[in-house]
């Protein structure tokens, strides 16, 4: 399967081919900053919004006719193929997802299921009604977790600080270790085209937790599931995004692994991390998320800042160097999105 093209300023961006703007979209831009996913989210739980199509086609359109952004961002949960596998979730107050049997043994890892994806259409319905909605005036962005940061979910059973689990049993059984990275490869990307196939025309891999690795460890234990993942997805003819948090220090291992477009957190100047990579792949990024709270001239001067780092080369996408924070003024990302349209280098 692979998509007819689609003629956007985002998409070309992402292919690096010129555009008459920047193209601009925020990770997390349907989300708690804004007060009408608020009203949602007080009659819902996180599962009930994913699950209803309705519910995650509004809040994915929420932010569109606001910001007036160059793509939209499915709602969904990157932990959502987890429950297919045989998992269960939940999401506490205060604490974020929690997963009650989470993977420890062997036994567990032969547990797992990889044949229920279409437990998953809640998505594709989702996605299929926001581009009902759209009717094609801008692009939609799916997306999936990267393997290791599911794993590291599904063993340690919530977020970690230490991920001490994860790396146990990465260090003492290699070959479970495998097994376990080989099913979640083969649950995500059918769940990744299959978004494609409901009119998704991006994918974004997150790598949350990726910077908890060293970078030998990342290229023995992770970047070979990362890369089969990718080039699966690429497979349909759409763009890959490939965003990896606290992975400045090995950024070319990261991109080595794959990406039409590598994304690139505040950590590190993005005009390092293009030439580092030799500008071989698009990069979007990466305005550290706590700038949205400066002053409009502090704020339109770090924009601006950015915009000349990556100069007049094709292939940047504008957005934050990782999500929107709950308590973010909407009008200031309101006002970075008309400080990217009226920038001229």
């Amino acid at each position: 399967m692979r998509v007819a093209p689609m003629s956007s300023r985002f998409l070309d961006a992402c292919r690096r081919r010129p555009t008459d703007v920047r193209p601009v979209w925020f990770m997390r831009q349907a989300g708690r900053y804004m007060k009408q996913y608020r009203d949602i989210r007080a009659k819902h739980t996180i599962l009930e919004m994913c699950k209803r199509p309705d519910l995650a086609a509004e809040i994915t359109l929420q932010p569109i006719e606001v910001l007036d952004v160059d793509a939209a961002i499915i709602f969904a949960d990157l932990l959502l193929p987890v429950e297919p596998m045989g998992l269960k979730l939940d999401y506490r107050t205060g604490e974020g997802p929690h997963i009650d049997n989470p993977i420890r043994t062997s036994a567990d890892v032969d547990s797992l299921s990889i044949s229920n994806t279409d437990d998953l259409g809640y998505v594709g319905e989702s996605i299929q009604m926001v581009h009902k909605a759209l009717a094609n005036k801008i692009p939609i962005i799916g997306f999936v977790g990267a393997p290791f940061t599911l794993a590291s979910y599904m063993i340690e059973g919530g977020p970690s600080k230490s991920f001490l689990h994860t790396k146990r049993l990465m260090y003492s059984d290699e070959t479970l270790w495998r097994r376990l990275m080989g099913k979640i490869v083969d649950v995500l990307g059918p769940f990744a085209l299959m978004q494609v196939a409901n009119g998704a025309r991006a994918i974004q891999v997150f790598d949350s937790w990726v910077g908890a690795l060293s970078p030998d460890d990342y290229v023995r234990y992770v970047a070979p599931y990362s890369r089969a993942l990718i080039e699966r997805i690429r497979s349909s003819g759409v763009p890959v995004i490939h965003f990896g948090t606290g992975a400045s220090g090995f950024f070319k291992e990261l991109h080595a692994a794959g990406g039409d477009v590598m994304g690139v957190d505040w950590r590190v100047n993005i005009d390092q991390a293009w030439m580092d990579i030799s500008y071989r792949s698009a990069v979007q990024g990466n305005l550290d998320p706590a700038a949205l709270f400066a002053p409009l001239p502090e704020l339109k001067a770090k924009v601006h800042e950015l915009l000349k780092r990556t100069g007049t080369r094709p292939g940047h996408i504008f957005n934050l160097g990782h999500g929107i924070l709950p308590e973010t003024p909407v009008e200031n990302v309101k006002a970075v999105v008309q400080i990217v349209r009226d920038f001229r280098p």
